[in-house]
């Protein structure tokens, strides 16, 4: 290894590392991950009993110190002192990577506001693994992440869902899996397309086409086990009177309602949703 490479993933003083981790197969852990954990001054941990087992099977000893969803106040203002003080550490979760859908997000925002550096040593992360086996459309996408559990707030957060046009991923508990998936047959309809990937990189890995009714039939049939990434296919436009429509079309039957011709582009554009110069161009209007 060069000079130059060596500096590049040098474990530097006052860092915070953002440490992915393998989600289920222990050989998708990088070189560059088994080097940081190796040097950094303490990992900061979901649980600390699966990351010891981790760093334990990487031949990795390593202080420990606990950082989770219940800790993450205390604990978070405990972990910044120590990086303001010159000491490194690897921020692990127990799969996948650190501040998704994660408290590590509060840990990077402390980290940013106090001007502390923080660094990603990237690796899986199971809701980019899913999209990318799901078959569905991956150019653009939503996180949702788990839904909340508290009935107002899945209400509102389904009928976001919903109305996504992009791909939607989402995460879910095997205790949950089918209600959720009853929650989503009522507000996106039975036949919305979908893929569930099941223990993602995994010996038992699994990953099911069909639609919501489709998959919650299955899984009423075969008890869920294992953690569950759900990718739901967008909301479908539905078809209008002017989808058929040429945009000269579009605009004479404004103007047959009456219509100036400048007011019937204007018409034409909003239904389209495009600028309405768009629309002007295309009518060759002089």
């Amino acid at each position: 290894m060069s000079e130059t490479e060596r500096e590049k993933n040098a474990v530097t003083g006052g860092t915070l590392y953002l440490v992915a981790t393998p989600i289920g197969n222990l050989a998708d852990v990088s070189e560059r991950a088994v080097k940081v954990l190796s040097e950094v001054g303490f990992v900061a941990a979901e649980d600390t009993r699966n990351s010891g087992l981790l760093l334990s099977r990487l031949g990795i000893r390593r202080p420990l110190v606990a950082y989770h969803e219940h800790n993450r106040a205390t604990a978070g203002k405990a972990i910044v002192e120590r990086l303001k003080n010159g000491e490194s550490c690897a921020l692990v979760t127990d799969a996948g990577t650190p501040a998704i859908s994660d408290p590590g997000e509060d840990l990077v925002g402390l980290c940013a506001a106090e001007g502390i550096p923080v660094t990603t040593v990237p690796g899986c992360c199971a809701a980019v693994s899913a999209l990318a086996v799901s078959g569905l459309p991956t150019r653009r996408f939503f996180f949702e992440g788990f839904l909340p559990t508290r009935s107002g707030e899945r209400r509102e957060r389904l009928s976001a869902v919903a109305e996504q046009r992009e791909t939607v991923i989402l995460y879910e508990a095997p205790h949950r899996l089918l209600r959720t998936l009853s929650d989503l047959c009522a507000v996106c309809g039975e036949e919305r397309r979908a893929v569930i990937c099941r223990e993602l990189t995994k010996l038992n890995e699994e990953t099911k086409r069909g639609t919501l009714r489709e998959l919650s039939d299955h899984f009423t049939e075969n008890p869920p086990r294992g953690e569950f990434v759900i990718v739901l296919d967008g909301c479908r436009e539905t078809p209008t009177p002017f989808d058929s429509m040429t945009p000269r079309e579009h605009v004479d039957h404004y103007v047959s309602l009456g219509m100036s011709e400048n007011d019937a582009i204007k018409a034409a554009a909003r239904d389209r949703g495009v600028p309405k110069n768009e629309i002007y161009s295309a009518v060759k209007i002089k």
